[in-house]
């Protein structure tokens, strides 16, 4: 077995890269056609989720089908291979075949346990069949990997320790709470027609919605999946289908927006959310940044800028007052402003401070907020006062600091979305809109980062070691099969042969006694190979037997086209009955 599994994940890169490195469909056929026509694979699969991108392939070199597997992967997703390197891990032969084994059962998922991940191994293997590019390794190892993650969810209570990608969005959006509660009443819209949008329309009609739009680029396809909703017999939820168009008018009247397309540019805007929650709340921006509008819906309704978050720097001041931005609402000149600050800078700032009031320029400074003017001359007074303890102290004491300005609370959301497309659907930026909670792949990864490890767990790593173990012994056993039946193939020829000179040498010999002498030899033949394959193939089997099928064919001088033929042979077959199936 040769078999190297190169990927990224959640676990080993940020979202953001995770997100340029993603595949859509045609760039994961094209990949798949590009390895197996390099020279170190033979065979390639692809496993592209929303978290991870792997590259499975039966390679005859190591190093050599790194080096290969890593420029295709790069080459592919659009990301540099330098920048790319750092995020990527490597598994060989046995540590792979456990490292996809853990993948379909749940244990390597944002959340651990979830099986949706079963069915995305399903359509890469399928994926694979139809290209042609998966042989008897990739084959066999992924519907091995199909059955092990079945017995862990039959076996276990892995679905106690974690749920689907879509129902822990869901249950992030409710804040935890109970999401049949949350859900009940609401109008939904899905923003896409795949495997994880279906998933979340679905979920959503059997949580109580009253409503579940269904928007995508085929409409076709949202009307199907609409369809289905309505004539489902665990939900009674009205369904319909848009199209893409539709959605900024749609998002209008919806409570919560789940989407999951394969674009590759934003599918909603920060701007298209807040003018969607407009009119529900006081719509604004947390935070600006110089980008986006700053929205502040007052009383009357009207939207207007924030005001300013620090007072920023007054003029002609000689020191740094970033450090005492948390003063806002008080004059930079006063006490709060040089709490704990060295002798030297004091002095230098009661000297602004008293050339202001001196020097006949009287500078005031207006409170924030408000229209009086400050007279600097108390603050000259105080800073005089704190100047007379540096003899003793040497520094400026700590003083009592003002109370935080306090923030106004955040209206309760009118808008929920989730966005699990990865590149994000969603632009980020609506994390910062009051009144609207936004649920994505990033902000998912921080929520399951400390969930806890369930019993369940160890007992399904104990199935995945099991099941490596005996898919790599079985593998091994399988390797030295063909040597064997071409070993057992020779000695009957060989048999066949004397039996034939036999003839020569005896003419009259009747047909009795001839089956009786072709009989007793072939016996004899297959009690002298019967020990030697046995133990062989027990050999083969264990870690590190791959040799003895090369033992075996130097001691018997096989033809080594011999056994390559068989190998074509019993490839053939399995191809056949895979068809036919």
């Amino acid at each position: 077995m040769s078999l190297l599994v190169v990927g990224l994940s959640h676990r080993s890169a940020p979202v953001s890269v995770l997100e340029r490195a993603s595949l859509n469909a045609d760039a994961q056929v094209k990949l798949l056609q590009d390895t197996v026509a390099a020279e170190p694979a033979t065979e390639a699969a692809v496993l592209a989720t929303c978290n991870r991108i792997e590259l499975y392939a039966d390679v005859d070199k190591f190093h050599a089908g790194v080096a290969e597997l890593s420029t295709l992967l790069a080459q592919h997703s659009g990301v540099g291979l330098e920048e790319l390197t750092p995020y990527l891990y490597v598994h060989y032969e046995d540590r792979a075949v456990h490292h996809l084994f853990s993948v379909a059962c749940g244990l390597d998922s944002m959340v651990v346990g979830e099986g949706q991940i079963l069915g995305q191994i399903k359509d890469s293997l399928a994926r694979a069949q139809d290209l042609h590019s998966a042989g008897r390794l990739l084959n066999d190892l992924f519907q091995q990997a199909l059955r092990v993650g079945k017995r862990a969810h039959s076996e276990t209570g892995i679905d106690r320790a974690g749920q689907s990608l879509v129902t822990f969005g869901l249950e992030q959006l409710a804040r935890g709470g109970d999401i049949q509660e949350w859900a009940r009443g609401k109008k939904a819209l899905v923003i896409g027609a795949g495997s994880m949008s279906s998933l979340a329309a679905a979920t959503l009609a059997r949580a109580g919605v009253a409503e579940v739009v269904v928007a995508n680029r085929t409409f076709d396809r949202a009307e199907r999946l609409a369809q289905i909703l309505m004539e489902g017999d665990d939900t009674d939820v009205a369904a319909r289908a848009v199209p893409m168009e539709s959605v900024p008018a749609e998002l209008t009247r919806a409570d919560v927006a789940v989407s999951c397309t394969g674009a590759t540019g934003l599918v909603l805007t920060a701007e298209a959310v807040a003018d969607a929650a407009q009119g529900r709340t006081a719509v604004r921006w947390d935070e600006t940044d110089g980008e986006g509008p700053d929205r502040a819906a007052g009383p009357d309704g009207q939207r207007g800028n924030l005001p300013a978050t620090s007072l920023g720097n007054e003029d002609g001041c000689p020191l740094d007052l970033t450090s005492v931005q948390g003063t806002a609402g008080f004059s930079v000149l006063g006490e709060a402003a040089v709490a704990g600050m060295a002798a030297a800078d004091l002095e230098q700032h009661a000297a602004w401070v008293d050339n202001g009031v001196v020097g006949g320029a009287q500078r005031t400074a207006a409170r924030p907020g408000t229209a009086d003017p400050l007279d600097p001359a108390p603050d000259a007074d105080a800073i005089a006062a704190l100047a007379a303890t540096v003899a003793t102290v040497g520094r400026i004491p700590e003083r009592r600091r003002p109370e935080p300005v306090e923030e106004p609370p955040r209206p309760q959301p009118v808008l929920f979305l989730l966005d699990l497309a990865m590149p994000r659907d969603i632009d980020a930026a609506v994390h910062r809109l009051a009144g609207v909670r936004l649920v994505d792949i990033e902000s998912l990864a921080e929520a399951s980062a400390g969930a806890p490890m369930a019993a369940d767990v160890d007992q399904v790593r104990r199935i995945v070691s099991d099941e490596v173990a005996a898919f790599g012994a079985a593998l091994r056993a399988a390797h030295i099969t063909p040597t064997v039946v071409a070993l057992r193939t020779m000695a009957a020829d060989v048999v066949a042969g004397e039996i034939a000179r036999l003839d020569g040498r005896l003419p009259g010999l009747d047909d009795k006694h001839r089956a009786e002498i072709t009989q007793t030899v072939r016996r004899v033949v297959d009690k002298l190979l019967h020990a030697p394959t046995v133990r062989v193939k027990q050999l083969a089997a264990e870690p590190g037997g791959a040799g003895y099928a090369d033992a075996l064919r130097t001691l018997f001088d096989l033809d080594p086209e011999t056994v390559a033929a068989v190998s074509r042979a019993e490839d053939s077959t399995t191809e056949k009955n895979r068809g036919s199936a």
